[in-house]
């Protein structure tokens, strides 16, 4: 485990705005059911604050024009127009407590999505509170929600928080959402693993759809678990509830999981803020996982806390939004009409006019507006590649140069002078990017792996249709159960991602095997990834089914897939090796068979949701 390397805390005040507070979840309720029941919560929060309590909002059916105004702002036929932007509604709920709503269809038009959102605005010392929930869900997809708080000065100098506190309303709606960040439930305060609970946190830590950091406590030694998750973990995890994923490590726990992750290992009560895309098996990438001291937390709680939230806080402010979320348009409140403002009774025509041209000019401001947003979101994902890209090519310069061959037991490994791909097989291979080897039964000789790879396959019907670009790879199952997970509201890209990469690993495994230099099962294979092959998280590649699966006879069934005749006579056999899709032992497999000794090629038998186990009877 690294030494302390959280940076030092800044002034509690400073001139300037205060760091906003952004929250990102998603949830598997419905639409409508979340939107009702965010306004029952902010109303509630409302009516605690001694404000009105706001009116219900009306619901529109998705794609309907939603806008609307109050009794005293009504917008006239000439300010809206069929398929412009709906107007929000604003209400006034005491002095100088504005409450803005607009619903209304994604950009892209109602086929695409729709979109909820309420602004609030409350007076603040020198300045403006303004908290926005927005709910937004793409076609087919799960229900986003989004929880901004922030504060606006009055003026440059004013002295404020250097962060805007976690809203009530965060901690009130996490639980009732039941949201989600990819495979993780997002809790409110810090959840304890037992050793049984270990697998399906390394699980979470290494799946590529986690958006939000995980931060993992330990417990010292020599006190009572109780006692230092009440009196330490709780207050130290006050400001993470929305930005990130908090867990203690039980004493059961902490030798199982320091095991695991040799590289990111925690203990003796330090906490570890672990990032997205963990790498267990890379030494380099254990670097960018804080820690946070002991030390330091015993010394002053409440200043580690502020140091905890941290970076999450800056993660959650440099994240690109999610599509559905990326598609909301910006807010659109009319302004309040001008005094010198033709009157209609006077001059009809000079009105219509004059209402025609502010129209016109609302909406270059607004067009302007979401220019504005989406370049912004266009640096955040140009920065996010960016990031990986450099640490990546960090890891890979990091690395040692690739040496001759050490092992006397394989001493022929020769280099090809014009392109230096490894033409005959050592454990380990040796080039940037694994070559591919003759496959059994064809004439030709080992190409090189074009270095450009193709996009990842966006869900499940695209990953079937490009199944063949994996020729050491034969697909003998039902695609059916493969395209169903599309269906699932809770599956998104992520699966399909990750099972492409398993694929992906497979391929290049396979293509060691067949010349006797893989030097193990494909489970060894993920943990000794050879430099330039493509890293599969080593905990979801599993060697075999539990021997209560293998003596039931319904499971054992289940995982009798299809082979060729040249496999097995009966032209079945038992797939218990497999690969977990995403986070969870409840989450989608991938079963396959390997027969890289055999007929030189590996058999997957089965994509879809797991099959019957203890868990899922």
């Amino acid at each position: 485990m690294t030494s302390d390397r959280f940076p030092s805390p800044a002034g509690a005040d400073l001139p300037g705005p205060a760091t906003p507070y952004r929250m990102t979840v998603t949830t598997t309720l419905p639409h409508a059911e979340a939107v009702a029941l965010a306004d029952e919560q902010l109303a509630a929060w409302l009516k605690q604050e001694g404000c009105e309590e706001p009116p219900p909002a009306p619901r529109a059916p998705a794609g309907s024009p939603s806008s609307r105004q109050t009794s005293t702002e009504q917008a006239s036929p000439e300010q809206t127009s069929p398929g412009s932007t709906p107007v929000a509604e604003r209400l006034r709920l005491g002095d100088r407590v504005l409450l803005d709503r607009d619903q209304g269809p994604l950009r892209g038009g109602a086929a695409a999505g729709r979109y909820d959102r309420r602004r609030l605005r409350t007076p603040a010392p020198h300045g403006t509170r303004q908290l926005t929930l927005t709910v937004a869900t793409k076609t087919g997809g799960p229900t986003w929600v989004r929880l901004e708080a922030e504060t606006h000065s009055t003026g440059s100098g004013v002295r404020t928080p250097c962060r805007v506190p976690v809203p009530e309303l965060a901690r009130t709606l996490l639980p009732l959402l039941d949201a989600t960040d990819g495979p993780a439930v997002v809790h409110p305060a810090p959840r304890v693993i037992t050793a049984a609970e270990v697998d399906d946190l390394i699980d979470e830590l290494c799946d590529p759809e986690r958006r939000l950091p995980t931060v993992v406590a330990s417990v010292p030694v020599n006190l009572p678990l109780d006692h230092w998750v009440e009196d330490v973990v709780r207050p130290l995890c006050h400001q993470l509830p929305g930005l990130a994923t908090a867990y203690v490590l039980d004493p059961g726990a902490r030798t199982g999981f320091n095991v695991a992750l040799e590289y990111h290992s925690v203990y003796g009560g330090a906490v570890r803020t672990y990032l997205p895309e963990v790498d267990p098996a890379s030494r380099q990438d254990g670097a960018r996982h804080p820690v946070l001291a002991r030390g330091r937390i015993e010394q002053d709680v409440r200043r580690a806390a502020g140091l905890l939230a941290r970076e999450p806080r800056r993660l959650a402010a440099d994240l690109p939004l999610p599509p559905p979320l990326a598609a909301v348009p910006v807010l659109r409140v009319l302004p309040a009409p001008s005094r010198a403002a033709v009157s209609p009774a006077e001059d009809p025509a000079a009105a219509r006019a004059e209402l025609a041209v502010l129209a016109q000019e609302e909406q270059q401001d607004r067009a302007e507006q979401q220019a504005r947003a989406d370049e912004l979101e266009r640096v955040r994902r140009t920065l996010r590649r960016e990031r990986r890209d450099n640490r990546d090519g960090r890891e890979g310069h990091d690395r040692p140069e690739p040496r001759e061959p050490r092992e006397p037991r394989e001493p022929h490994e020769r280099r090809d002078g014009r392109d230096g791909h490894v033409r005959t097989g050592s454990r380990a291979l040796t080039t940037r990017h694994c070559t591919v080897p003759t496959v059994p039964g064809t004439a030709g000789h080992p190409a090189a792996r074009p270095s450009g790879r193709p996009a990842k396959p966006e869900n499940f019907t695209e990953l079937m249709a490009r199944i063949d670009e994996f020729p050491l790879l034969t697909f003998t199952g039902d695609q059916k159960n493969a395209l169903a997970l599309d269906g699932l509201r809770c599956s998104g890209a992520g699966w399909a991602r990750l099972a492409w990469d398993g694929l992906t690993a497979l391929q290049e495994y396979a293509e060691a095997a067949v010349r006797g230099a893989a030097g193990g099962d494909f489970k060894q294979w993920c943990e000794h990834t050879p430099e330039g092959c493509h890293h599969f998280p080593p905990r979801k590649a599993v060697r075999g089914e539990s021997r209560t699966v293998f003596s039931h006879t319904k499971w054992k069934r289940e995982r009798m897939l299809p082979v060729p005749e040249c496999v097995d006579v009966s032209r079945r056999a038992f797939m218990g090796a497999h690969l977990r899709i995403g986070g969870g032992r409840t989450a989608p497999r991938l079963h396959y068979l390997d027969d890289c000794s055999g007929s030189g090629r590996i058999y997957v038998g089965y994509i879809g949701l797991h099959l019957t186990n203890t868990r899922t009877n």
